[in-house]
């Protein structure tokens, strides 16, 4: 540990001040000259060793009482930052200082912490315990931010930050072989009491790992950007927040997976960008949100899968679903959309898009139909559902499956047998007129009449008495045996259909 006497003139400065909490200011007013990024060239006058940070945090005592805050402006900051496993006593709050070499704090308990506006080597982070604010708003952190297993009571602020993966520091794009492994920002298993924003500015080179991360305050990520082509913009498997703002311009440049996410509020990407890069656009499998608004700026790059996902209230637009779209599974209580009206023919085409046949999103979308009393929407939702069924059966099926669609609508639309057997009837009324049936009992049983002849063929239960009274020869005889035939088939379509009816009661 350094004493008092073994201090440059700024850092005595910087300790003489730690009482009161009074900022220390090194910059030399010119902007340009004054940029972190640059600070590399600072001289003797405004570089500060990290040791004497340390020691002044660490120490708890300056030369004016008990540290409060160290407040730091446009420093060239030299050494190793390292306070793991340490205790710090006051605050810090560094502001447009350039760090030398990467900030450690691992398993460490500081009180608020603002590293704003600065050039940072990377910040190892793990297991990190602050108990108020961590700010880097607006800083560069060239080298990966660790906060693994962090726990943060109040806020993060990230607006205006700029991340890069250590492994992009050579100015290279992603490589898409290592792209998946490639983190701007390691932070799995964080715990924020207060909110996370990382919102106008915020750009990462690399991709975000909050896997099983809380965000009781929630993220906000508002017009941010993050760039891992050909890997994971975002891995959050199951993450929790109480609100997931992805919106307003935000923009993703590889997956964004949050498989078994529980957001308790509201999941937003309303003009959102999602590029997969035609791979993974979205992967929401198991995720559960109370208002899921997929409304992005443009249909997604790649795949969205919402198989198994759960929201009370999903909004969506004509931009929200790819071809490849995956649903199974996928269970909502409620529709919202900005097409308004809302017509069943847009929703119809919306499922004959998903790949596969899966009788899950049918079902749900009929059951929102009937709960907002559509019924008629509702059975034709059903019915198309048959439709998908039907393509995926063999020969027989395919069939038997339009005799049933055609004669009853597989049982939703069951006027349709009684046009069917009213044109019957008629035809048989007309054919029958002409010419001379032959009697069974010559001079015995009821006079011919064409139309009630024709129902007794078409109804194979009961008799109307004209069929065992009267025959034909010729072709009559065997357009009869047609009738009958088809006053079979159609019964039995009606038997199917009703059957069909009464299972779904």
């Amino acid at each position: 540990m350094l004493t008092y006497q073994d201090l440059t003139g700024p850092e005595q400065r910087i300790w003489d001040a730690c009482a009161t909490g009074a900022p220390v200011d090194l910059r030399g007013g010119d902007p340009a000259e004054d940029d972190p990024v640059g600070g590399a060239a600072w001289g003797d006058g405004r570089t500060v060793r990290a040791e004497a940070i340390a020691t002044a945090l660490l120490g708890g005592e300056g030369p004016a009482g008990p540290v409060r805050v160290l407040y730091l402006i446009g420093a060239r900051i030299t050494g190793r930052l390292d306070l793991r496993g340490l205790t710090a006593a006051g605050e810090l709050r560094v502001e447009g200082c350039h760090f030398e070499e990467q900030v450690v704090l691992r398993d460490a308990t500081l009180r608020s912490t603002s590293l704003s506006r600065c050039r940072i080597p990377g910040l190892d982070g793990w297991l990190l315990k602050v108990d108020g604010n961590l700010f880097f708003e607006e800083s560069v952190l060239d080298g990966r931010l660790t906060l693994t297993r962090a726990h943060i009571t109040g806020e993060l602020r990230l607006s205006g930050a700029r991340l890069t993966a250590t492994e992009l520091l050579d100015g290279g794009e992603p490589d898409p072989a290592r792209a998946p492994g490639v983190w701007a920002l390691w932070a799995g298993g964080l715990v924020m009491d207060g909110g996370c924003f990382a919102r106008k500015g915020f750009h990462a080179r690399g991709g975000l790992r909050l896997v099983g991360a809380r965000f009781n305050g929630g993220l906000f990520m508002e017009r941010a950007r993050i760039d891992n082509r050909g890997g994971d913009a975002l891995t959050g498997d199951d993450l929790s927040a109480s609100t997931l703002a992805l919106a307003d311009g935000f923009t993703a440049v590889g997956s964004i997976r949050l498989p078994g996410a529980a957001i308790r509020s509201r999941l937003t990407l309303d003009g959102a960008v999602l590029d997969g890069c035609g791979t993974v656009a979205l992967d929401g499998k198991r995720l559960t949100a109370g208002d899921l608004q997929l409304t992005p700026a443009a249909t997604p790059d790649g795949t969205v899968d919402l198989q198994d996902a759960q929201t009370a209230v999903l909004h969506d637009n004509a931009r929200s679903w790819p071809a490849d779209t995956r649903l199974d599974g996928f269970a909502y209580t409620s529709l919202q959309t900005d097409a308004a009206p809302e017509r069943v023919s847009r929703r119809l085409a919306w499922l004959a898009s998903l790949p596969g046949y899966s009788p899950q999103p049918y079902e749900q979308l009929a059951a929102w139909y009937r709960k907002i009393g559509h019924d008629d929407d509702a059975r034709r939702v059903l019915l198309e559902k048959q439709r998908r069924r039907r393509r995926t059966l063999g020969l027989p099926g395919r069939l038997w499956g339009r005799v049933l669609d055609a004669t009853v609508g597989y049982g939703y639309r069951p006027w349709q047998a009684v046009l069917w057997l009213g044109g019957l009837a008629l035809l048989g009324t007309l054919v029958f007129r002409h010419g001379a049936p032959h009697q069974v009992k010559p001079g015995e049983g009821i006079p011919f009449n064409p139309l009630v002849y024709t129902l007794d063929l078409l109804i194979p239960i009961g008799g109307l008495g004209q069929r065992t009274a009267w025959y034909w020869t010729g072709a009559q005889q065997w357009f009869g045996y047609s009738l009958t035939a088809l006053g079979w088939l159609l019964t039995t379509a009606v038997l199917a259909g009703i059957s069909r009816t009464l299972n779904r009661a």
